[in-house]
């Protein structure tokens, strides 16, 4: 039933693109300009490599979180970020910093890291991103953690209990440009198991139509005109 609502999604999606309508700002009428070349549409997965000479189209600012950890962003995801966190603090609920910016020897750090822990080869390629085709590389992605009672909560099994505080953080994201990258029950679209901490920069006006028509990236960027 699921997926024949999310196949539903996508078609009147692809139905409100073809007839140019702009409740979201896009359009596909005779001057139609590919979305698909913002750069913030940039596609990093497991079948696609970041792109050569990334470094010399994006612009990284420094951040810190509350433990004075040092994060690389992209300058336009850290001002939507921090947006974000003001908002969410409104309603109660903390979020930081926890991972953003990773070069490719940062990725293959990672990838010791996990090893060094135990983890299986088998859990590495299942969980994590081969170094080159980690969309950490991009400077679009960021990984948050949770301030809970004063405890700062990043451990993944620990993020995904709280149900509650991510449903109400992933209300919050279209608005602010972001995307849930890896939402669940979509590994067969993305790639990945459902990450609640993992979000995407894409710009509001694309972030809001893919989360009210429940698509991820890869459906969003097959559907648009080339």
């Amino acid at each position: 039933m699921k997926a024949c609502m999310v196949k539903l999604g996508i078609f009147v999606a692809m139905v409100v693109l073809l007839f140019g309508l702009t409740t979201f700002g896009l359009s596909a009428s005779a001057d139609y300009s590919s979305p698909k070349d913002d750069i913030y549409l940039t596609l990093v997965n497991k079948d696609h490599r970041l792109p050569v000479g990334w470094e010399d189209k994006i612009e990284l600012e420094t951040a810190y979180n509350f433990q004075g950890e040092e994060f690389q962003v992209e300058r336009e995801t850290l001002r939507h970020f921090e947006s974000l966190r003001d908002d969410l603090l409104l309603q109660g609920i903390d979020i930081e910093l926890d991972s953003t910016y990773r070069t490719i020897d940062g990725q293959i750090d990672v990838w010791e890291w996990f090893r060094n822990e135990g983890y299986s080869d088998d859990y590495c390629f299942s969980h994590l991103a081969i170094p080159g085709f980690s969309e950490h590389h991009t400077g679009l992605a960021i990984d948050i953690g949770i301030i809970k009672d004063g405890v700062f909560i990043n451990d993944n099994d620990e993020m995904i209990a709280e149900r509650e505080i991510f449903a109400k953080i992933h209300e919050r994201l279209a608005d602010h440009g972001f995307i849930l990258r890896y939402p669940p029950d979509r590994e067969n679209s993305t790639g990945y198991s459902y990450e609640p901490w993992h979000f995407r920069y894409v710009g509001e006006e694309h972030a809001k139509f893919m989360t009210e028509f429940g698509m991820t990236l890869e459906e969003y960027l097959e559907m648009l005109p080339a």
